[in-house]
């Protein structure tokens, strides 16, 4: 093992083929751990066309980025990827493995975990240093309780919550060095992927949007949703909901927001007609602001709100989103 106390980060790449968020802030996270345990931080990155992200991911830091290119890797394969990461763990021996707790990392860091013999840890909201031991923290019974863990196993691979970790500063740190992962892509697997379908209508993942306007059962139908869809492109966000739209077939099943959904952590959640069950309050619990609007003045919700607004959201939402469209557009002409 060429570095026992190394930190090894996952990255990967939107849609649009840059660098993912959830990376950038990893890197910050592994930064943070690598000072407390004198560890290098080391990064790979597996994709097609994806040289750009790779020079963006090593000017965040990583002393080194292992970079894979091949059109078989522009899907997530795990028959393809696995043993890539695999030989990659092999040769440089980490004691960490970040990756984000995102649908690669999910089916990945278990099937990593067992294949180099290590431990796993998932949907992590906080990572620290405690003597010979990693401290990990994660929600858990619905996001009501956080729970601890203490691992001492090594390698150790850590899914990790979006939205935990903040992104190094541009020139915090060094650039690093991009270099061929080298090990020999698979030629096949036993599962193929045949066709990718998107959902059309969202310009920005919910994962990824700055900020977030979500509906609840209280909206109605589906056609609430368009005014919903109104307010997120003044914002420049995204549109989400909570489980009982999803259900009723109002909005995809990409649009739900919990913890059988989507986790988010924006700059800001607008919650309209939510009533704050725990079920989804665990999928937004990391948003800096969160506005709540509500007919109910008793609803759970705005316990956990910045700011609440009690009134029937068909007045109120328009009105608002008239008012904040104003705002900025006479911000951009100053």
């Amino acid at each position: 093992m060429a570095n026992e106390s190394g930190i090894l980060i996952l990255g990967e790449v939107d849609d649009s083929g840059k660098l993912a968020s959830s990376t950038r802030a990893l890197c910050g996270l592994a930064h943070g751990l690598a000072a407390s345990l004198g560890a290098e931080v080391s990064a790979a990155l597996l994709g097609s066309g994806v040289r750009n992200a790779a020079e963006e991911l090593a000017a965040c830091g990583p002393a080194r980025v292992f970079l894979a290119e091949d059109e078989k890797l522009s899907v997530y394969n795990p028959g393809i990827h696995l043993p890539l990461i695999k030989s990659l763990c092999k040769s440089e021996g980490p004691r960490v493995v970040l990756v984000a707790h995102s649908t690669m990392g999910q089916d990945l860091a278990p099937r990593l975990s067992y294949e180099i013999g290590g431990g796993v840890v998932t949907d992590c909201v906080g990572i620290s240093v405690d003597g010979s031991a990693l401290k990990c923290s994660k929600p858990i019974y619905g996001g009501n309780v956080i729970a601890g863990y203490s691992a001492t196993v090594a390698p150790l691979v850590i899914t990790v919550r979006s939205g935990v970790g903040d992104a190094p500063a541009p020139g915090a740190h060094p650039a690093g060095i991009v270099e061929a992962l080298g090990a020999e892509v698979p030629s096949a697997a036993s599962a193929q992927v045949t066709e990718r379908i998107k959902e059309t209508g969202e310009e920005i993942g919910l994962e990824e949007a700055p900020a977030v306007v979500s509906g609840g059962r209280g909206i109605g139908g589906p056609e609430g949703f368009s005014e919903l869809s109104k307010l997120a492109g003044v914002l420049g966000g995204a549109v989400g909901a909570s489980r009982p739209p999803v259900d009723s077939g109002w909005v995809p099943s990409t649009s739900q927001v919990g913890i059988t959904g989507k986790i988010i952590s924006p700059e800001l959640c607008v919650a309209v007609a939510i009533s704050g069950s725990s079920q989804h309050l665990s999928g937004m619990a990391d948003s800096r602001t969160v506005v709540a609007i509500n007919n109910d003045p008793d609803a759970y919700i705005f316990k956990v709100s910045d700011y609440g607004v009690v009134g029937d959201w068909r007045s109120v939402l328009p009105a608002f989103t008239e008012k904040l469209a104003g705002l900025l557009k006479g911000g951009e002409q100053q």
